[in-house]
């Protein structure tokens, strides 16, 4: 898939992962079939879990009463980004605190702005190599969560150099703090490394099916916009 798109004056980044329903661990099936008859109308059944590839978690995810993604207003899931990308500066396994946080944002985190991290420790998520000896990825938890609910934004996103599964400890009160404030999650992004702007705008729209925790999303980053820039 073509990550890397030209429009006009601007340049568009495709953040998702492609799904092949062959190889995904977690559920995917299709089933295409003609409903036209003499006239080809080809409709397909999809059977999807909520939390496939490139998704938005929202509070419905972690709390009964918290907002599904139908409740939520349509700028949740598009704005303002900042992309962190702590490289190698951070030792290998350890927690992202509030100084590094202000550090890498100084002069640039704004209220609703949405915030995505990485490392240069990358690792996909959800494998069996999560919490080896292999797995070298940052951590986040409570003090990080705290430092977002303060600063206000609208989404924490997380690239393969950030582990959001280490421990029950830290994943927690990552979403109790932050849930409850209706911040939304993106996990699963890729192509991180093809953004050129630590600024942009972003969009990660679900489907508004009522009653739906999650959902599977077509994120993209557009660079040169103005508005949404340094």
């Amino acid at each position: 898939m073509q990550p890397v798109y030209e429009l006009g004056n601007l340049r568009v980044i495709d953040l998702t992962k492609v799904l092949n329903p062959e190889t995904e661990t977690r559920r995917l099936k299709l089933n295409r079939f003609n409903t036209g008859g003499m006239i080809p109308d080809y409709h397909t059944d999809m059977d999807i879990t909520s939390h496939l590839g490139t998704h938005v978690e929202c509070p419905y995810h972690h709390f009964d009463d918290g907002k599904d993604v139908a409740s939520l207003p349509l700028t949740t899931f598009m704005g303002r980004a900042i992309y962190i990308d702590f490289e190698d500066k951070l030792e290998a396994y350890t927690h992202i605190r509030a100084k590094d946080l202000d550090k890498a944002t100084e002069g640039l985190i704004k209220e609703g702005d949405i915030v995505i991290l990485d490392s240069s420790y990358k690792l996909a998520p959800f494998t069996d190599k999560t919490n080896t000896e292999e797995d070298k990825r940052l951590l986040i938890g409570e003090e990080s969560a705290k430092w977002f609910k303060e600063k206000k934004v609208k989404c924490v996103g997380f690239g393969d150099g950030v582990s959001i599964e280490n421990s029950n400890e830290d994943v927690k009160p990552f979403h109790d703090i932050l849930m409850a404030e209706d911040i939304v999650f993106l996990e699963v992004l890729k192509n991180l490394e093809e953004l050129k702007s630590k600024v942009f705008f972003m969009s990660y729209s679900p489907m508004p099916i009522k009653g739906l925790d999650s959902c599977s999303i077509r994120a993209y980053a557009i660079e040169g916009l103005a508005e949404f820039s340094e």
